[in-house]
C-alpha cells in the first residue's frame, strides 16, 4: 500500500515538473503601448459582435473508410489429354519462339495473341499483329 502511494507521489511530482517546464518555455505575451490600444479600441468593439454570432465550428462527421474488397486471386489452368498447363506457359513458349527460332529480340514484342486448340496439340500465335505461326503442346 505503501508503496502505491510513493509511487503516485512521484507521477504526480514528474508531471507538476513537466507542467512548470512547459509553463516556462511559453512565449510571454508583450503588451502594447497605450497610445496603440486606444487606437484599436473600435476596432476591437466591431470585431465583438461579430465574434458572438459565430457558432462554435461543428466537427464534421467521421467519414468511415471505405470497405476493402477482399483481394481475388485468380488461377487458369487448362487440362486435356492427361496434361496441364497455366496461360503463361503459352506465353513463355511464344516468347521462346520468337527468340530462338526467328532469331529476333523479347523486347521487340509489343503484343501476342494467342489461339490454344487442345484438339490439335497446338497454339497458334499472332505477334505484333504480323508474325504468325504455331507450336506444339
Amino acid at each position: 500500500m505503501a508503496e502505491r502511494k510513493l509511487a503516485k507521489a512521484v507521477v504526480k511530482a514528474a508531471e507538476t515538473t513537466e507542467e512548470k517546464k512547459v509553463a516556462e518555455k511559453a512565449p510571454v505575451e508583450k503588451k502594447a503601448p497605450a497610445k496603440k490600444a486606444a487606437a484599436k479600441k473600435p476596432a476591437a468593439k466591431a470585431e465583438a459582435p461579430a465574434a458572438e454570432k459565430k457558432a462554435p465550428a461543428k466537427k464534421a462527421p467521421a467519414k468511415k473508410a471505405p470497405a476493402k474488397k477482399p483481394v481475388v486471386t485468380e488461377n487458369v489452368r487448362i487440362q486435356f489429354a492427361d496434361k496441364d498447363y497455366a496461360p503463361a506457359d503459352f506465353v513463355q513458349s511464344a516468347k521462346d519462339v520468337w527468340q530462338y527460332d526467328l532469331g529476333r529480340d523479347v523486347k521487340e514484342i509489343n503484343n501476342i495473341d494467342l489461339y490454344v486448340k487442345p484438339e490439335e496439340s497446338r497454339v497458334y500465335y499472332v505477334i505484333n499483329s504480323e508474325v504468325t505461326g504455331s507450336f506444339a503442346i
